[in-house]
């Protein structure tokens, strides 16, 4: 199973201000829409919060502390590690992270895909995603809304994956 991170990130690495996005970008939520539709998609608590209600269409994975937090149409787990097992279990073949800043922290080392709205300003928040090494990742897709505003991108990442060290065996 492949884990994807989709996250929309500002300039200045800002994904939210007060429990909201700080843009408006209707290009950025159909393709949010697009890309979790059919998937698990996994979230902490506080992005639950933010929108309200369980995505329609996909199997909605809320990670929280709180023992006695239930919503409808969620599945709610206490450890990361336990949520990616059940998505494995039932069969998902991408897992989708969509935040908060600590879930993002969390599975940035753990994905093998990026799908980046890259926001082409700086935005104040008082949440942010995490730096990308990008010597890390190869970009293999990419589409620029220079004329939108605010102007922003499209891009995925890819892991880059170190060679195998095996030995090569002919079978001539």
């Amino acid at each position: 199973m492949k884990i994807s991170i989709v996250a929309a990130v500002s300039l200045n690495n800002t994904i939210g201000k007060n429990g909201k996005l700080p843009w408006n970008i209707k290009e950025d939520l159909e393709r949010f829409k697009k890309i979790t539709t059919g998937h698990h998609v996994l979230m902490g608590r506080a992005t639950f919060e933010s929108i309200g209600k369980a995505l329609p269409k996909r199997q909605n994975i809320v990670i929280t502390s709180d023992k006695k937090f239930k919503a409808h149409g969620i599945f709610v787990f206490d450890d990361p590690e336990k949520a990616v097992v059940f998505a494995k279990k039932r069969k998902e073949r991408e897992l989708m992270i969509i935040g908060g800043e600590s879930i993002y922290k969390y599975f940035l080392e753990k994905s093998d895909r990026i799908y980046l709205t890259r926001i082409l300003k700086e935005y104040s928040g008082d949440r942010h995603f995490p730096k990308i090494d990008f010597n890390k990742w190869s970009e293999t897709e990419k589409e620029t809304h220079k004329e939108k505003m605010p102007p922003f991108e499209f891009v995925v990442l890819e892991r880059k994956r170190r060679p195998s060290m095996g030995l090569q065996i002919s079978t001539v």
